[in-house]
C-alpha cells in the first residue's frame, strides 16, 4: 500500500498525541468525555470537521481499547489503522479511513472484525464483568455492546404531526420504536459519495453517514415538543405501571428524564414532587420543565414521610447500562466502585422508601446490568424492610425474568440497559 498523503499522515500524528494525552486517564477517570471535549475545544487550528474526526476516532478507541492499545508501543502506524478501520464512514472520517485502510475489507459484523484482526470479541468486555452479567458476552448482546447508541426521543405532544413536518422539512428520518407509542428514534441520515471520492472497499461503499442531526436546535425542541431520553430509559415507567393521578415522588430526579415523563404520564390529575441533592441537576429540571409547560411539577427539599402513592428511586449507579453510549466507563469502573454503588443504593432506597404512604408502591430503577447493584441490592432491601413485599413488573417488553424485577438488556429493542423492581408497602 502506497503512503498516506500528507494531510492524513499529520492527523495521524495529531490523534496519536491526543492518544498520550489521555492514555495516563482512561482507566481511572469518569469524567473522561469532559477531558476529551476540553482537549478537542484547545486544538489550534481545529474546525469543526476536525474535532469530528478526531473525536470519532479517540471514542472508537475507547470501544475497541484491548484491540488498540497494545499497538500503540509496538506500532503505533497500527493502532491508527484499527482506530480508522473500525470508526464509522462519516463525511469527517471517509478520506482518512480511505487513505489509511483502502486495502482492507469493509467493516463488518463484530465477529468478522474479530476474525480479520485475529482478536477475541469478549475481550472489549472487561472480564470480572462476566459474573456481574454473564449474557453481555454472548451474542446478539456482545455485538450491541460494540455498536454506536441510537438517538431516542419521547414526544411531549399528541399531535407529533408538528414535529414530523419539521423533521422531513429538515430531512431527518425517523422510525417509531414499536412498543412504545411516543418514543421515536431519529435515524441515521446518509449522502452518495462522489464518484471519485476513495473508500474503505465492500458492502456500503457508496454511502456515508453523515453527523446525527442536533434536535435541540428544533422548533420542536425548543417548544418542547420532544425530549431526548433513550428508549431503555423510558421503558423503565413503562414496565413499572403508572396510570393517570396520584401523587408520585422521583427521589432521585436529577436533570428531570423521568420526572418529566412522569408528570406525562399522570396527567394534569396527578403530581409530580422531584427531589434531588444537586442543585445544578435540578435547576436543569426547572428549565425543562418549563420548555415542556408541565404545571404538575414541584421540587422539594425535603420529601415528607408516608406521603406518595408511589415513589421513585432511580439510584445513581455504575452505569454499565450505558457502556455502547460511554464506553470509557468500562476501563475506569472497577468491582470495588460497584460494591460502592451497591452499597450506596440500598441506603438510598430504604431513606426513601420511608416517603410511600401504606398500600403505596416503590420502584427501584439503575442504568447498571450489575446483578449486585440490582437484584441482590432488591433482595437486600426486602431482608432490612419487613413492612414492604415485592410486586410483580407490569410488563417486560421481551425480556426474560419473574417476579418483581426485569432487566432491560439492550440488544433486544436497541437501548441503554437499565433495571427495575417494584416493591409494594403493606
Amino acid at each position: 500500500m502506497s503512503a498516506p498523503s500528507r494531510i492524513v499522515a499529520d492527523q495521524a500524528q495529531i490523534f496519536l498525541r491526543q492518544l498520550a494525552v489521555l492514555r495516563p486517564h482512561w482507566r481511572d477517570d469518569r469524567a473522561l468525555p469532559l477531558r476529551i471535549q476540553r482537549l478537542l475545544a484547545g486544538g489550534r487550528g481545529f474546525g469543526a470537521r476536525d474535532r469530528r474526526l478526531y473525536r470519532e476516532l479517540l471514542y472508537t478507541t475507547l470501544r475497541h481499547l484491548p484491540w488498540i492499545e497494545p499497538w500503540l508501543d509496538r506500532e503505533p502506524a497500527r493502532a491508527v489503522k484499527i482506530a480508522a478501520w473500525l470508526a464509522a464512514d462519516t463525511r469527517d472520517t471517509a478520506a482518512f479511513r480511505a487513505d489509511l485502510c483502502a486495502d482492507w475489507p469493509a467493516v463488518g459484523s463484530l465477529a468478522e472484525r474479530a476474525a480479520f484482526l485475529e482478536a477475541d470479541a469478549a475481550t472489549l468486555l472487561p472480564a470480572w464483568f462476566r459474573d456481574h452479567r454473564p449474557e453481555l458476552f454472548e451474542f446478539p448482546e456482545l455485538e450491541a455492546q460494540l455498536s454506536r447508541a441510537p438517538l431516542w426521543l419521547r414526544l411531549q405532544t399528541n399531535a407529533p404531526e408538528t414535529v414530523f413536518r419539521e423533521f422531513a422539512a429538515h430531512g431527518w428520518f425517523w422510525n417509531p420504536s414499536g412498543i412504545l407509542p411516543e418514543a421515536i428514534r431519529l435515524g441515521e441520515v446518509s449522502e452518495t459519495k462522489t464518484p471519485a471520492s476513495r473508500s474503505v472497499s465492500g458492502r456500503g461503499a457508496d454511502l456515508l453517514r453523515l453527523p446525527a442531526p442536533d434536535v435541540t436546535k428544533s422548533d420542536a425542541y425548543r417548544a418542547g415538543l420532544v425530549e431526548v431520553q433513550d428508549l431503555g430509559s423510558q421503558l423503565v415507567l413503562a414496565a413499572a405501571g403508572v396510570a393517570a393521578g396520584g401523587r408520585w415522588l422521583d427521589a432521585c430526579a436529577g436533570a428531570g428524564g423521568k420526572t418529566l415523563q412522569l408528570a406525562r404520564l399522570v396527567g394534569p390529575g396527578g403530581g409530580v414532587d422531584a427531589h434531588d441533592p444537586r442543585a445544578a441537576a435540578l435547576a436543569e429540571l426547572k428549565l425543562r420543565a418549563g420548555r415542556s409547560h408541565l404545571t404538575n411539577i414541584a421540587i422539594v427539599p425535603r420529601p415528607a414521610v408516608e406521603a406518595y402513592d408511589h415513589v421513585l428511586v432511580d439510584a445513581p449507579c455504575s452505569g454499565s447500562g450505558t457502556w455502547r453510549r460511554a464506553p470509557h466507563l468500562k476501563w475506569s469502573t472497577t468491582p470495588a466502585d460497584i460494591a460502592a454503588f451497591a452499597a450506596r443504593q440500598l441506603d438510598i432506597l430504604r431513606h426513601h422508601a420511608r416517603a410511600v404512604r401504606p398500600g403505596g408502591r416503590l420502584v427501584y430503577a439503575t442504568c447498571s446490568l450489575s446483578h449486585q447493584e440490582n437484584e441482590e441490592v432488591a433482595g437486600l432491601f426486602l431482608a432490612a424492610e419487613p413492612g414492604f413485599i415485592p410486586e410483580p413488573v407490569r410488563e417486560r417488553f421481551g425480556h426474560l425474568g419473574t417476579g418483581p424485577a426485569v432487566t432491560i438488556l439492550p440488544a433486544r429493542h436497541d437501548t441503554d440497559g437499565f433495571f427495575v423492581a417494584t416493591f409494594r408497602r403493606r
